[in-house]
């Protein structure tokens, strides 16, 4: 009865909380002497999501250059800020427009992410990342220690984290409203672009590089290879830019990558999870080229605090191309398919949720916190949206807005709006995907990846950046750069 008494008192505060004003930790963001002055932005990557990246910073601050590999790109984004000086090399911009910038935005394909980051920093520059902030684990430990070192105001682009409702849910949990979390489990709909089955061999013809493209720019930090254009064969104009990256080991993250530090950051900054103990993956053989088609990733965490240890499970792809890899349907005892009203339920090989407006919804991707008293259950992949189900079947809805974080939920714009105040008032805190969080999340989520290729069980020293029992896995954590790109 006491637990039951608890769920629902925080149900009930939750609903009578209005919306306040622009706040953080329940006070007043305070502004600084140059509150008022604009923030000169540089973006770097301004197409597909750095277009938005770049259009929203513009919003609250002085967009004075823009970068991108890809001229027709970056000339159509030119036109909307006719202002900016254009650049396709990063290093260029920067050589010349140094002192001009005051912050920059890096949205390019994973592997340049922390190239292009650290270059900055090392200049004294703020920065927002795209997810996930890195292409390896030592990149993301550097990223940390170099904003933390330099006190620069840095933000990562998970959105789900200025969402009002998934600030709510960290709260809940960590009020204890569903008790002790032994478990965690989360999952997603990715892979949706080409990889293993599809593709798992390089491509061995060569097409001319496009004019528009510079294409050893492009490439970076990783291994040259040759351009490749794409076939009708693998139902892409692209193998490799525009879009087609993200599935291959030299340039993306996988799926584990692209949605896990958007997915898996309701349960990690709810459960102040930080090193993991050891992580495994089961998945099916590996290629040299691609990601595989699917995949299952279970870490360990150790007690923190007051909190018992964790098994954090993450679950990514389909088997066989039908069969997708997710949670266990007896995973949470409450759930059942229900006639009428909210209802959680596993039928089919799908987890589907029937919403309070009867809308019935393939929850593609989606996390359980499995606490002693109930199961917190997040319906997309944001984690913006949250319930508790209890063993008996009822199901409430989490709502209101946060008490002790900042009341934002602005998604895309609320974060740089977020990061722009953390700038202006010298409180790098106030961003809340900063990267002295949103570094330990990328680490962690990309463990996942080095499980996948080393194909055992690792021990994780975190400390100390290494595999306690596997040194010879120690090269999963860091890339060699091709000559002419450091830091």
């Amino acid at each position: 009865m006491r637990s039951s008494r608890n769920r629902r008192e925080f149900i009930k505060q939750s609903a009578l909380i209005g919306v306040g004003a622009w706040a953080y930790g329940g006070v007043s963001l305070p502004e600084s002497k140059a509150a008022n002055d604009q923030i000169n932005i540089a973006c770097i990557g301004v197409g597909g999501k750095g277009s938005g990246d770049t259009e929203q910073a513009g919003k609250f601050g002085n967009i004075v250059a823009l970068c991108d590999v890809d001229e027709e790109i970056l000339d159509g984004k030119g036109k909307q800020f006719e202002k900016a000086r254009k650049y396709f090399d990063f290093r260029k911009m920067f050589d010349e427009m140094g002192k001009s910038i005051d912050a920059v935005t890096v949205s390019t394909p994973d592997h340049t992410h922390a190239i292009a980051s650290l270059t900055a920093m090392k200049m004294g520059k703020h920065i927002y990342c795209q997810k996930p902030m890195t292409h390896d684990i030592w990149e993301a430990r550097e990223m940390r220690l170099t904003a933390e070192k330099m006190k620069l105001c840095t933000q990562m682009g998970n959105q789900g984290s200025a969402a009002d409702g998934l600030r709510r849910a960290v709260e809940a949990v960590q009020d204890g409203v569903i008790g002790q979390v032994k478990e965690a489990h989360v999952w997603t709909n990715r892979p949706v672009w080409p990889q293993s089955p599809v593709i798992t061999a390089r491509p061995t013809t060569v097409d001319p590089v496009p004019k528009y493209l510079h294409w050893d720019e492009w490439i970076g930090t990783a291994p040259f290879r040759e351009y490749h254009q794409g076939n009708a064969v693998e139902k892409k104009k692209w193998t490799y830019h525009r879009h087609s990256w993200r599935g291959w080991w030299d340039f993306g993250t996988g799926a584990l990558g692209d949605m896990g530090c958007h997915t898996a950051n309701l349960s990690f900054r709810a459960l102040k999870l930080g090193y993991p103990v050891s992580v495994v993956a089961e998945n099916e053989p590996l290629n040299p080229e691609t990601y595989p088609a699917w995949a299952k990733v279970t870490l360990q965490f150790p007690a923190r605090e007051s909190l018992v240890p964790v098994k954090f499970v993450w679950y990514e792809g389909s088997k066989d191309g039908v069969t997708k890899v997710l949670p266990s349907a007896d995973l949470v005892p409450g759930a059942k398919k229900t006639e009428k009203g909210l209802a959680i339920f596993f039928e089919n090989n799908k987890w589907m949720f029937r919403d309070a407006n009867e809308k019935l919804k393939d929850v593609s991707s989606g996390s359980f916190l499995v606490g002693e008293k109930a199961v917190l259950f997040s319906p997309d992949e944001n984690g913006s949206e949250s319930y508790i189900v209890t063993d008996s079947g009822s199901i409430e809805k989490i709502t209101g807005a946060p008490q002790r974080f900042a009341s934002n939920n602005g998604a895309d714009e609320g974060m740089k709006r977020e990061w722009i105040a953390a700038i202006k008032a010298n409180r790098p805190e106030v961003a809340l995907s900063n990267f002295s969080y949103a570094g330990m999340l990328t680490e962690t989520i990309l463990l996942g990846n080095a499980a996948m290729r080393a194909g055992k069980l690792l021990e994780w020293d975190g400390p100390n950046l290494t595999f306690k029992n596997a040194p010879e896995a120690n090269y999963l954590l860091k890339r060699e750069y091709r000559k002419g790109w450091s830091v």
